[in-house]
């Protein structure tokens, strides 16, 4: 079976192709795909960069209710499952502790994050346009007041747009993610 390819297609015209990994993350790569197929991420302004650390998409669940849940922990829900090791290159989704993983808040680490192992799943690697992410990564920023303590967010001065994502599932279906039932939604989620 082929893996699912996504294309992120930015507003500046340069594209970053995603190769996920269903076996490594099946529910996070459900979520993804869930979420890309129905449009949600679509026209939306990256929303943090942490300098030398990673590219995160979005804090606020894409700003769409119907992004407003959370998935269980992948390796809880799929113990057989062996996490892979987060570094550039990778495609992992971001979570709330204890509360449970984004619905498709994921990130793209500039850095080695051992300690993401096991907590923040990689679901994708980069097979093109990591050259997009760097540059990204470089754009001069300012930071935002931010309701969790320690969190580093900045966003960049001139909006970084995802303009949509094409998706190629080889004539597969995937299933709609396994959700947490009555979530503690994050505080950055608007109300």
């Amino acid at each position: 079976m082929k893996h699912p390819i996504a294309t992120l297609h930015m507003a500046n015209g340069a594209d970053i192709v995603i190769e996920l990994l269903p076996e490594s993350a099946p529910n996070t790569v459900n979520s993804f795909l869930y979420a890309a197929s129905h449009g949600y991420l679509d026209h939306h302004a990256i929303e943090r960069i942490v300098p030398g650390n990673w590219v995160d998409m979005s804090y606020t669940a894409f700003g769409h209710k119907e992004m407003q849940y959370l998935i269980p922990n992948e390796f809880a829900l799929n113990p057989d499952v062996t996490p892979l090791d987060s570094h550039p290159g990778c495609v992992c989704m971001g979570g709330y502790g204890d509360a449970g993983l984004a619905s498709c808040e994921f990130f793209f680490p500039l850095r080695d994050c051992p300690d993401h192992k096991g907590i923040y799943p990689v679901f994708g690697k980069v097979i093109s346009g990591m050259e997009e992410i760097l540059r990204i990564a470089k754009v001069p920023t300012v930071p935002v007041d931010f309701p969790i303590p320690d969190v580093e967010v900045n966003r960049p001065v001139e909006p970084e747009i995802l303009d949509h994502v094409e998706l190629e599932l080889f004539g597969e279906s995937y299933p709609e993610p396994v959700r947490v039932e009555n979530p503690r939604l994050p505080k950055c989620w608007p109300k």
